[in-house]
C-alpha cells in the first residue's frame, strides 16, 4: 500500500521542499531528472491520441517535461497561482508574457523604473510590431491615471524597481488597469515570491528570473510566468510551444534543489542588507541609499504594507560622482563586481556603466540613477566582514566630489 500524497494545503516553507513533487516508481527522495528530449510511444495509436488531446502522455521536452512540471507546480503552490510555465530565462519570461498577450494595435503602459532589457522590450521591440506604448513614473498615481484614462491591453510595472528600489502602489494602479481592461503583469524578481504577493494585491501574471534567489548560487538561468489556468493555457502556452523557450530539465533540477533552501537564504540576506544599508547611510562618502525598510526611504510606509522585509538589495550614491564609483569598486577584496544579484556571494554593479547604459543619460537621470550610483547585492558572507569591506571601498572613494 503506497504511502498518502501531503495534505493539499500547505505553509510556504513546506511548499519549497515537497510542493508539486512527481516522484516515479523508483521511489527517489530527492526530485528526478528527466534529461530527455522526447518521449516514446507503445503505439501508432497512443501518438496520435497524444497529438488529439484525447489521452494524456508526455510528447516532447519542449512541450513539457517531468522535472520541469515539478518545478512549475511547486512554484505555482508558493505563489498562490493556478498555473506556472518555465522559460530559460527571466527575459524569455517577461518576453513571452508581453508578447502571447499583445496584437498590432495595442497600447502597453509601463513604469519607466524597469531593468534595462524591460525597458528596450517596450521602448524598442514592441513598437516595431504597431503596439503602441506609454511610460509613467512608476510612485505617481496621478500620472498612472492620466496614462489608465485611455484604453489599455497590458500594463507592466516592477517593484521595487531596479536599481533605485523605487515602489509602486500595486492594489491602486491594478484597479486603476482593470477599470480599462488591462491585464496587469509584475516583475517580482526583487521582492521574491516570500517578500511580497502580488497576486494577492491585484496583479493578473507575475514573471521572475529564476537565476536571482531561486537558484541563487550563480550556477543557472531560468525564468517562470505565472498567472491564471485559462489565461496560461489559452494565451501563454501555445506561444510556449511554438516559439520555443524552454527550460532545460537540468535547469529546472537545479532551480528545484535552490527553492529548499530559499527561505533561509533570503531571510538571512535582508537581515544583512538592513545593517549595511544603515552602516552605509551614517558615512560621509555617501550621498543617499535607498533600501525600502530603511525610514529614510520615501515610499517605506507603502514598502512595509506590500512586503514583509526590505529585500536583499541595497542601492547608494557616493558623493563623487564615477571615478569615485570606480575607485571604490575596484579596492574592494571581498564583494565581487558584478551585474548578477539574489547570489549567495555578495554582487556590486554600477548601473550607469552595465545594467543601465543603454538606456541613456537622460532616462537614467529620470530613474534617479547617477554617475556615483552603485547596486549592491547582499549576499551570505558575516555580515562584519561585508562591513569592512564597504569601509575599504568607502576610504578609497573619499568623502569629497
Amino acid at each position: 500500500m503506497r504511502r498518502q500524497p501531503p495534505p493539499p494545503h500547505l505553509r510556504p516553507d513546506t511548499v519549497l521542499i515537497r510542493g508539486g513533487t512527481i516522484r516515479t516508481d523508483q521511489d527517489e527522495t530527492s526530485e528526478a531528472v528527466f534529461l530527455t528530449s522526447g518521449f516514446v510511444y507503445d503505439s501508432a495509436e497512443q501518438a496520435e491520441a497524444t497529438f488529439l488531446g484525447t489521452t494524456s502522455h508526455w510528447v516532447y521536452s519542449r512541450f513539457g517535461n517531468p522535472t520541469v512540471v515539478n518545478l512549475e507546480r511547486r512554484l505555482a503552490a508558493l505563489e498562490g497561482a493556478e498555473a506556472c510555465r518555465m522559460t530559460a530565462t527571466g527575459m524569455a519570461a517577461v518576453h513571452a508574457a508581453l508578447l502571447a498577450h499583445l496584437k498590432t494595435g495595442d497600447r502597453v503602459v509601463a513604469s519607466r523604473a524597469l531593468f534595462g532589457s524591460c525597458h528596450w522590450i517596450i521602448s524598442t521591440l514592441l513598437p516595431r510590431y504597431g503596439i503602441f506604448s506609454t511610460f509613467v513614473d512608476g510612485h505617481d498615481l496621478d500620472q498612472w491615471r492620466q496614462a489608465l484614462s485611455s484604453p489599455t491591453a497590458l500594463v507592466l510595472l516592477e517593484t521595487p524597481s531596479n536599481p533605485m528600489l523605487d515602489l509602486v502602489d500595486l492594489p491602486a494602479v491594478a484597479a486603476l488597469a482593470h477599470q480599462v481592461g488591462a491585464l496587469v503583469v509584475v516583475d517580482n524578481v526583487f521582492a521574491t515570491p516570500l517578500l511580497q504577493h502580488p497576486l494577492r494585491q491585484g496583479a493578473d501574471v507575475v514573471v521572475y528570473s529564476c537565476t536571482k534567489h531561486m537558484d541563487g548560487q550563480g550556477r543557472v538561468l531560468g525564468g517562470a510566468v505565472l498567472g491564471s489556468q485559462k489565461w496560461v493555457d489559452e494565451t501563454l502556452q501555445p506561444f510556449l510551444r511554438n516559439t520555443g523557450p524552454a527550460l532545460s530539465p537540468f535547469n529546472a533540477w537545479v532551480i528545484l534543489k535552490g527553492l529548499e533552501t530559499l527561505r533561509l537564504r533570503v531571510d538571512a540576506m535582508c537581515s544583512r542588507a538592513l545593517t549595511l544599508a544603515s552602516f552605509l547611510e551614517a558615512h560621509p562618502a555617501v550621498e543617499a541609499v535607498r533600501y525600502p525598510f530603511l525610514d529614510s526611504h520615501p515610499q517605506v510606509a507603502l514598502a512595509r504594507s506590500l512586503m514583509s522585509a526590505g529585500g536583499t538589495l541595497v542601492t547608494f550614491t557616493l558623493r563623487g560622482g564615477k571615478e569615485a564609483a570606480f575607485r571604490f569598486c575596484n579596492a574592494l577584496r571581498l564583494i565581487d563586481i558584478s551585474n548578477n544579484l539574489g547570489d549567495a556571494r555578495s554582487l556590486l554593479t554600477h548601473p550607469a556603466t552595465t545594467t543601465h547604459l543603454r538606456i541613456g543619460p537622460e532616462e537614467r537621470a529620470r530613474l534617479g540613477i547617477s554617475e556615483g550610483t552603485l547596486r549592491l547585492s547582499v549576499g551570505l558572507e558575516d555580515v562584519d566582514d561585508l562591513r569592512d569591506d564597504l569601509a575599504r571601498g568607502l576610504e578609497a572613494a573619499g568623502d569629497t566630489p
